[in-house]
């Protein structure tokens, strides 16, 4: 096979330095490989023009239209003029505005009975969707009849695009690509999937894929293009799954038994209540795993307050009770502060091994983050590197070199999407052996994702909630329909307060300042909606002088110093503050029973997992929560649909299939969770169930077959560019 490096080519030398510059700086394509992968979102047909009814809000659109009406309108006293444009799918309209000089010149082109592609950022003006300043290619117009009929035939791919470069510009340079391909025999395109399974599953050869997603003639070609790149992604990936798993499989670890007799049953038996159905059979495949002579590698999904501390707290014990050590990772020093308090708080004089009026069994548990005094961090590092601490609880503090462990048995790590796989092998290294790892997340995952994300893991589900947890009813609060709703929000919250219990009140920022740190301008999309989302510092002071006047309202959020936010969590969890008004700090993992009510301000703003989260804040204790989903959007966004899911169902699972799939495919993983785009960009995790686990077999065969994937060096390169270095990162969430 002749090297033909066309697909690592920059695409500046096969389009010119300008494409190929605004292609890199917005679309993040660099190679012809890139730009071939780059798919079309949708495809309009033969003139079928766009829905223009349901186009969203504030995101950059491609619609095909027809101009039914174009006038020119004088303003400011005849001084300024703008032209006006019509347009139709002939039952919804979109307007297009056009200021300045250009506008004779547009008005020449946008002819009405013409039709065209149309892009730019959807806004409204007096409730009439409009796009300002377009971009827009007409279609036909270039010589009589006949090429409006050959374009009538077609069908035209409309590409995800950017205001910068618009979406026929990106089927332009796709042509010169194709074109380059074709002439050399698409010699430089390898296959990535074994010959036996392409032909087995009856899929396209790799370049007869590509040029059909591309360029179909018929939606049978669209349809044959997907499946067959949707097996490459969902099988590739798969593959450096599987290789994990395999080369995990080898390692060896000290099999860490219960002992009877020990801290564990100690601890069992001053259990105030009894386990639940749910955490005894996941303890059960926990200490199975624990038993075994390779590092167990388990995900514990469990709903915020199913009770997953509780089944890490006995798996650690249990490993203390082997000889060994645990440490548990949070993502940040207030949830491992939180974890420390709630442990010690669950074991009682156990967890004072070694000193007075601590129990015999017991054993120390220290607490080690970057904020430590030197004399106390000197402590705890001492007490690990002697074993007198079987349990340590900590940030990413306990990765860094200067950490030794006596024999670190377990890791327990909280939140996983927080937390990468070089930081896993840092503290694998930490072990005599590679300790074994259980990874928590309340973040419900269906299992697709599962299969995706967290390949590399076996998987536990703790789904019921554990009794005395109260039910949490959620409305959604429409601010601008129904000003008359939000100030009963704050009643509520009186009456809660009254009533003995605390509330929170969430903001999606922190306040002005941060805009000033930044030097920040407001965006458009801000200027357009004539407010910037609400924040913290002004919420609480609007709060504390107008409706919840005289109770005691406090701040919390991620830029106040580490002892100031303790203080405040403190005293909130003490019953000192009636109403904490916080940003998102409070998502994972802040317990205090006696909060009841939470109000969300513009809730729209966040995602649905994280609305879920936020939400299992309250409701912790005897009492019954309350989750107030305030909102500024109009009833018919998309927005709104999303607050109205969370609102009507508590089910996380549930809630986790809705977002995926609201969200777009390339999304799936959330750039939030994993910082990088998603290698997926044409599997639908939802939807596409059966390939992932189709590919899922198939991979795990082909790795067992040949670890080394000596026998396939298209599969070879094809993963080495899937776990390039971005990628590597994004895959290794797990």
């Amino acid at each position: 096979m002749g090297h033909v490096p066309a697909l690592d080519e920059p695409l500046k030398k096969t389009l010119g330095g300008n494409t190929a510059k605004v292609m890199a700086e917005h679309l993040g394509l660099h190679t012809v490989g890139d730009l071939l992968h780059h798919y079309p979102r949708r495809y309009a047909e033969r003139g079928e023009l766009t829905r223009l009814n349901d186009l969203p809000l504030d995101e950059h659109v491609t619609v095909v239209a027809q101009v039914s009406d174009a006038r020119v309108h004088k303003f400011n006293a005849g001084r300024g003029q703008r032209l006006e444009v019509t347009l139709t799918d002939g039952s919804g309209r979109l307007q297009l505005v056009f200021f300045g000089r250009s506008i004779y010149h547009h008005q020449k082109e946008l002819l009405p009975g013409r039709r065209g592609m149309f892009a730019g950022k959807v806004g409204t003006f007096r409730n009439v969707r409009q796009l300002s300043h377009p971009a827009y290619e007409m279609l036909g117009k270039d010589s009589g009849a006949d090429t409006v009929e050959a374009w009538a035939q077609q069908l035209i791919p409309l590409y995800p695009a950017c205001a910068q470069m618009e979406s026929w510009k990106i089927s332009n340079a796709v042509d010169v690509v194709l074109a380059s391909l074709e002439a050399t025999g698409w010699e430089a395109v390898t296959d990535p999937l074994p010959p036996a399974l392409q032909e087995g599953r009856g899929l396209l050869p790799l370049p007869e894929a590509l040029r059909k997603v591309h360029r179909p003639r018929t939606k049978a070609d669209i349809e044959d293009a997907r499946a067959r790149l949707k097996w490459d992604e969902a099988f590739v990936l798969q593959v450096a799954l599987a290789r994990r798993r395999h080369a995990d499989a080898q390692l060896p670890a000290v099999p860490r038994k219960p002992v009877a007799g020990g801290l564990l049953d100690a601890f069992d038996a001053r259990l105030p209540f009894t386990l639940t159905e749910g955490q005894r059979q996941v303890s059960a495949e926990i200490f199975d795993d624990l038993a075994t002579e390779h590092p167990m590698h388990r995900l514990l999904q469990g709903e915020v307050g199913s009770g997953k501390t509780m089944v890490a707290l006995r798996a650690m014990l249990a490993v203390v009770d082997a000889g060994g050590q645990a440490a548990m990772l949070a993502p940040t020093e207030v949830l491992a502060q939180q974890h420390h308090r709630s442990v010690t708080e669950m074991m009682g004089d156990l967890a004072e091994g070694g000193m007075l009026g601590g129990s015999d069994q017991g054993t120390k548990v220290v607490l080690l983050t970057g904020s430590m005094g030197t004399a106390a961090r000197r402590q705890a590092l001492l007490d690990l590197v002697t074993g007198e601490a079987g349990i340590v609880i900590g940030t990413h503090a306990l990765i860094e070199d200067k950490v030794r462990f006596h024999d670190l048995g377990l890791v327990v790590v909280d939140e996983q999407h927080r937390f990468g796989v070089e930081q896993r092998d840092a503290l694998r290294s930490k072990g005599r052996q590679p300790p074994h790892l259980l990874v928590m997340t309340a973040t419900p995952i269906p299992r697709t994702v599962a299969m995706t994300v967290f390949g590399d893991l076996e998987t536990s589900v703790l789904a019921q909630l554990p009794a005395g947890r109260s039910p949490i009813a959620s409305h959604v609060v429409p601010a601008k329909d129904k000003p008359h709703f939000l100030a009963r929000a704050w009643e509520r919250v009186r009456e809660e307060v009254e009533a003995g219990h605390q509330a929170y009140v969430v903001c999606p920022r922190i306040g002005d300042e941060e805009e000033r740190a930044n030097g920040k301008k407001k965006s458009a999309e801000d200027e357009a909606e004539k407010r910037p989302p609400l924040a913290v510092l002004e919420v609480a002071e609007q709060l504390a002088k107008g409706p919840l006047a005289g109770l005691r309202v406090e701040v919390l959020h991620g830029r106040m110093q580490p002892d100031a936010k303790d203080d405040v969590m403190r005293r909130f969890a003490a019953g000192e503050v009636d109403v904490l008004v916080a940003t998102t700090v409070i998502e994972v993992g802040v317990n205090v029973p006696n909060a009841t009510a939470m109000v969300i301000m513009d809730a729209d703003r966040f995602g649905v997992s994280q609305l879920h989260q936020l939400r299992g804040r309250v409701g912790r204790g005897s009492a019954a929560g309350l989750c107030l989903l305030v909102s500024e959007m109009p009833e018919a966004s998309p927005a709104r649909a999303r607050l109205s899911a969370v609102a009507s169902t508590l089910d996380g699972f549930e809630l986790s299939r809705i977002d995926l799939e609201q969200r777009r495919e390339g999304d799936v993983l959330g750039q939030a969770q994993s910082g990088v785009r998603s290698s997926l960009r044409m599997l639908a995790v939802i939807d596409d169930e059966d390939i992932i686990t189709a590919a899922r077999e198939e991979a795990t065969t082909v790795v067992a077959a040949d670890p080394e994937l000596s026998a396939l060096p298209a599969l070879r390169t094809a993963l080495d560019a899937l776990l390039d270095a971005e990628r590597e990162e994004f895959l290794d969430k797990g």
